[in-house]
């Protein structure tokens, strides 16, 4: 299967993701008004960790950080991807939250389907292309039904990272609250204590839990 598969349908469980995100997307949008390519370099706000130093060196994760970049660039406007730390928000969903098996396998398919696609239009991965050359490859994937829903789905994890607490792996020291002039509500939540690893109120992932948990779950 690749993009461009003319059985590909628009699952379920993304028609109802998309549409609870779509007023948080266009606001965010408006709020960005920068595109791909036009923003201007901003000095690095917040070191990624080691860990994650390590995940950018193989796919998925290479692959994906290279289009987070790609499609929020750090601006002389606002925070890029790089320094809301969406891709260490994206791995927090992936491994940790409790989200749609399908979802994940959904955004991990995706990263094949864009280097096949890279390789057969210019003999590269995506990770290698040129900044014009990426914007030309997702804009080709993004006039097919899955590459637009692939796209859309990193763009509203761009904004979760951007809007969420910083327990979440993103937004960190409150950079996207700042960049939107936004005073977050208090508490905020610390690790351990986010909305998936409350007990009785959201699923836990099974990799949080105990090991007498996992033997009753």
């Amino acid at each position: 299967m690749s993009f461009f598969d003319p059985l590909y349908k628009t699952p379920r469980w993304l028609e109802r993701k998309l549409s609870k995100h779509m007023s948080r997307r266009q606001m965010l949008k408006s709020a960005a008004g920068a595109t791909a390519i036009a923003a201007l370099p901003l000095p690095v706000l917040a070191a990624q960790t080691s860990a994650l130093d390590t995940l950018t060196k193989q796919d998925p994760w290479r692959t994906l950080d290279a289009v987070l970049n790609h499609l929020l660039p750090s601006s002389a406007s606002g925070p890029g991807a790089k320094e809301i730390q969406a891709l260490a928000y994206l791995y927090n969903v992936v491994d940790e939250q409790p989200i749609d098996s399908e979802e994940k396998a959904f955004i991990e398919k995706g990263v094949g389907w864009l280097n096949g696609f890279s390789q057969s239009q210019l003999k590269k991965p995506f990770v290698e292309l040129e900044m014009s050359e990426k914007e030309t490859i997702l804009r080709k994937i993004s006039g097919s039904q899955a590459g637009h829903n692939w796209i859309n789905t990193l763009i509203n994890y761009l904004y979760e990272a951007m809007l969420s607490p910083p327990a979440y792996g993103g937004n960190p020291n409150g950079i996207g609250w700042q960049w939107l002039n936004h005073q977050a509500g208090f508490p905020l939540p610390e690790k351990g204590k986010r909305f998936y690893e409350i007990p009785g109120r959201y699923r836990i992932s099974v990799k949080n839990l105990s090991t007498e948990e996992k033997r009753k779950a």
